[in-house]
């Protein structure tokens, strides 16, 4: 018999456990979804399928998958969970085996089980695969159609290591560029670069050595470049050992960004330092001559772990503001020149992907205005970069968005041909609605988000508070 969870912030209201699969084969809409919507929606989020072992960390929970199939001013939903080795195991004993975060505290009958890991972070669709993602194991395929799981995917026995739950898709020429860390060893230093091209093929991967080991969340690359950070939350297999924190927050050690251009290797990383930040998602980036610009969601210290002293994170600090890096190429002071674009905090940046790595106007990202808890999302931000403003959708008190999703107009041309206009269609977003204790799937025109959605797909039940997801055209 499973036990009741633990009191736990990340494990009560919406950070609850859904604990469930269903189908909604007619979902319930309110207004009118565009015709020219056609599509599937997919989100990934953690879903602790059972009571934790020992301490619980948000980012720990099994792998779960929604999906929303619009078309035809419909839309069905599915949820399913990734079936990991982790969750087979788990199903098969009842009850949590493995800690994430402390390797030490492990069921004896699974002492030496190599598991492929929680696949709870994101998911892609390329190379006609459907893949869920965490930073710490190899892709993980579903079904694009069922979400059954079909297992780890290594490229054809060609991957190395681990795969980033963050990897960019180059728009012109459809390669997927990733990194991995922690290649060498568990909270090691090592890292990987890799390209896979349009089809699905690894054709590229190398490695090199960070200056120390650190949770590398996610990346940046432009046309041109590549971009590594390096920050302060480090690694330390001493401190797991010991049950201390496997990561933890060390701004003496600084911030780091490497610097390689994408028709160069790993041994032509320049690295450039700035004072300790942290930033868990980039918004986008271009190359301009010899400076690159960069936006990201930049917190002054990491959140949700301790530092490595063992004192929680600052509350204060824990709220990530838009950010612009300009970082000189042709400058010898091997700095960064950091500016803080809006005062709002706000997380889970994104953009027209059309735009992914080139000079862009609109970004995108959920806020927190006014909340007293900066992960207390109540708004839906669009950032107009040529004019430094921001348009905002609030919504009712209790009602949290997710990340919002950019979704081109059906027939939008290429970024190469004539007469595309950036940020033309849709954002999605999943809400949950607090009053109601469920969740809609809420569509926006992008370009007047601040009139509210077009559409709501209401479920019955809740999706939970999760990561990221992406849209795959029908």
């Amino acid at each position: 018999m499973t036990t009741p969870y633990p009191p736990h912030p990340q494990l009560s209201g919406n950070y609850a456990p859904l604990r469930m699969e269903a189908d909604v084969d007619d979902c319930i809409i309110v207004g009118e979804l565009p015709a020219d919507l056609a599509g599937t929606y997919y989100r990934n989020g953690p879903d602790p399928q059972f009571p934790p072992r020992g301490f619980h960390h948000w980012f720990a929970g099994d792998g779960m998958v929604h999906m929303w199939r619009l078309e035809g001013g419909k839309a069905r939903y599915r949820n399913r969970w990734v079936r990991t080795t982790k969750w087979i195991a788990e199903r098969a004993a009842g009850r949590a085996l493995w800690s994430a975060f402390d390797p030490m505290n492990i069921d004896p009958s699974v002492a030496e089980v190599v598991t492929n890991g929680l696949a709870n972070t994101n998911v892609v669709w390329h190379g006609g695969k459907l893949l869920a993602l965490e930073e710490g194991h190899a892709p993980f395929e579903l079904d694009p159609a069922t979400l059954d799981s079909r297992g780890p995917w290594t490229f054809d026995d060609a991957l190395v290591g681990p795969m980033t739950a963050h990897p960019k898709i180059d728009p012109e020429s459809g390669e997927m560029l990733f990194f991995g860390y922690m290649v060498d060893a568990p909270l090691g230093a090592g890292m990987s670069y890799n390209v896979v091209d349009r089809s699905g093929r690894l054709t590229r991967s190398e490695m090199f050595q960070a200056p120390f080991p650190s949770m590398v969340h996610d990346f940046i690359t432009t046309a041109e470049h590549v971009i590594f950070p390096i920050f302060p939350l480090t690694g330390s297999m001493e401190r797991a050992m010991k049950g201390e924190p496997a990561f933890a927050w060390e701004p003496s050690k600084g911030t780091h960004i490497g610097v390689m251009r994408r028709d160069g290797t790993v041994s032509d990383i320049r690295w450039f330092d700035t004072d300790a930040c942290f930033v868990f998602h980039p918004m986008n980036a271009f190359t301009d001559g010899n400076r690159i610009v960069a936006h990201v969601m930049q917190f002054e210290e990491a959140p949700l772990f301790p530092h490595a002293d063992g004192s929680p994170p600052d509350p204060a600090k824990a709220g990530a503001r838009l950010c612009e890096w300009t970082i000189d190429l042709g400058d010898n002071s091997r700095g960064v020149a950091r500016r803080y674009l809006d005062d709002v905090p706000g997380e889970f940046p994104r953009l027209d992907e059309r735009f992914a790595g080139l000079r862009y106007r609109f970004g995108y990202y959920a806020a927190a205005i006014g909340a007293d808890d900066a992960l207390g999302f109540n708004a839906i931000v669009r950032h107009d970069f040529a004019n430094d403003r921001r348009a905002t959708y609030a919504f009712q008190p209790g009602d949290v968005p997710g990340e919002p999703v950019f979704v081109p107009r059906a027939g939008a041309r290429d970024p190469k041909r004539k007469g595309m206009r950036e940020g033309e269609g849709y954002l999605i977003a999943t809400v949950y609605r607090g009053a109601e204790h469920r969740s809609d799937l809420a569509v926006f025109d992008a370009e007047s988000i601040e009139r509210g959605p077009l559409a709501c797909v209401q479920l019955p039940h809740r999706v939970p508070f999760g990561f990221h997801g992406n849209w795959r055209p029908a």
